[in-house]
């Protein structure tokens, strides 16, 4: 995963802070415990950045999790009805399974979209 690091794929996929990318934004790194699973610190201990912008700054990952759960929903048929050749009806049990299974994790990575749009990494620059 370190290839990746410097990039808005690595926050959004790992939580990380999308400035320095040096710590998780959320106070719980499990997303099914399901009371902590959109807690997050106020700001980034290494940089200081704020994470909450404004108030009701994430409403805004309300409008990027509709079509990562549409991307979840496609995975799930793929495999279901493509790959397994699974008839409609199964196929339809497995998507609504795979919805509610990844719910905690489709609300995170929403999350992290929503503020890398906002943010972006800084190289920490080291003085000699």
């Amino acid at each position: 995963m370190n290839i990746l690091q410097g990039t808005k794929v690595y926050s959004i996929i790992t939580g990380s802070c999308p400035v320095c990318q040096k710590e998780s934004m959320y106070k719980e790194s499990n997303p099914y415990k399901l009371s902590q699973t959109l807690k997050m610190e106020e700001r980034c201990s290494h940089c200081g950045t704020k994470y909450k912008i404004e108030p009701s700054f994430f409403y805004g990952a309300m409008y990027v999790s509709y079509p990562v759960g549409i991307a979840f929903a496609v995975a799930a048929f793929v495999i279901s009805n493509l790959i397994l050749k699974l008839n409609l009806i199964v196929s339809f049990f497995i998507i609504a399974g795979t919805m509610i299974a990844f719910l905690p994790v489709i609300m995170r990575i929403s999350r992290n979209i929503w503020i890398n749009f906002f943010m972006s990494y800084k190289k920490e620059e080291h003085s000699s």
